[in-house]
């Protein structure tokens, strides 16, 4: 029995190496009970999913197991997450355990509601276990620079390497397109930048060299910047409707409205998401250092520890505005991300502690009614 478990086990994680599986990611045979055989989720549509396993593509559900054993809804499965799946060939196998993450790209949604003292801040983990994150932005009235530096600080922060796709760039003339790719540049002077055009072609070889087999990557960025479009071309099909934009400010609807993952000709893995209105920052403290280690290198040469780059003397920062080595645009990103980034942290600590609390007057209650049951 056990032989032939080892066996179905050896097959599968042949079949999983199409799909990213590298002894990094999914644990050895020994460390998986008889029953249940790993799986790679590939489509999360609310809560129901896709898996990939060694019989193919499956539905799948959590169990009723997991959800009482998960404490947090960071901890569910998201497209990319490697899993373990009791199978059923005749409806949806059950997720019973999400296997450890070597990355993830996390939001912090605010749209919870009001509560007396702190307002509902939630992680939201958009897609796991990418060896990239493309974080896309059009070259035509939606460019956004701002934008481009808030996905670099929380790419920094998932564990995969960014790469800055700018899009629609036929749409932009040629004069126009190399300021704004310089512009970007010197907002991620660490990052690659490659302008690309799904119509031209323009950049699409360099894009090439990141999508190696079982490499995976996800697409990130804001409605109507063409990732649907690019998937589309990497694909040579039209897997993803493609919807126009307003031409009058390039606003676009959202095509894509769930998350899944797609499997190129090549080998490689894209994981698309629907477009974000806003990115919230979740735990991006690190990602923020890195993406302005220029600021934080200055902010070691003030004569003061605790300098607050005000008024005091000898303070690095300052005298960087004041020479213009240091812009007043990146000197106020770098404020707005430190404050959005404490309060994302503070207001979920806060959350934290407030489910803490919540289980022990659960444990107290349940532990009493059990005790006049008794009696």
């Amino acid at each position: 029995m056990r032989d032939s478990f080892i066996k179905d086990m050896e097959l599968s994680m042949g079949l999983l190496t199409d799909y990213g599986y590298s002894g990094a990611s999914v644990p050895g045979v020994g460390a998986i009970t008889d029953g249940v055989i790993p799986a790679r989720i590939t489509e999360m549509r609310r809560d129901l999913y896709k898996a990939i396993c060694q019989y193919g593509e499956v539905p799948a559900v959590i169990t009723g197991t997991f959800q009482y054993e998960v404490e947090c809804r960071h901890d569910y499965p998201a497209v990319g997450d490697f899993v373990l799946l009791k199978y059923n060939a005749n409806g949806p196998s059950g997720i019973t355990k999400v296997l450890p993450r070597i990355s993830q790209f996390s939001r912090a949604d605010f749209s919870g509601h009001e509560e007396a003292y702190v307002k509902n801040v939630v992680e939201q983990v958009v897609a796991t276990n990418f060896d990239y994150v493309f974080i896309l932005c059009s070259l035509n009235f939606n460019f956004n620079p701002n934008r481009i530096a808030r996905y670099l600080t929380a790419s920094r922060r998932s564990g995969g390497a960014p790469v800055v796709l700018l899009t629609k760039a036929d749409l932009c003339v040629d004069l126009e397109r190399v300021s704004r790719v310089d512009t970007i540049r010197r907002v991620a002077p660490d990052t690659p930048v490659l302008p690309v055009s799904c119509v031209t072609g323009l950049g699409l070889d360099a894009l090439a060299t990141y999508l190696s087999p079982a490499k995976t990557a996800v697409l990130l960025g804001s409605s109507g910047v063409g990732k649907s479009s690019l998937l589309n071309t990497l694909a040579g099909k039209n897997i993803m409707e493609v919807k126009a934009i307003r031409e009058e400010d390039s606003k676009g609807r959202h095509t894509t409205t769930h998350r899944q993952m797609v499997r190129l000709p090549g080998g490689a893995l894209i994981i698309d998401t629907p477009g974000m209105r806003e990115l919230g920052l979740w735990d991006a403290d690190e990602g923020v250092n890195a993406l302005f280690s220029n600021i934080e290198e200055l902010a070691l040469q003030c004569r003061f520890s605790d300098c607050l780059h005000g008024s005091e003397p000898g303070c690095a920062v300052k005298a960087a505005l004041d020479n213009g080595s240091l812009s007043e645009a990146q000197w106020k990103h770098y404020l707005t991300f430190k404050k959005e980034s404490a309060f994302v942290e503070s207001k979920s600590a806060s959350l934290q502690h407030k489910k803490e609390w919540q289980k022990h007057i659960a444990r107290f209650n349940r532990k009493k009614h059990a005790g006049r049951q008794v009696d």
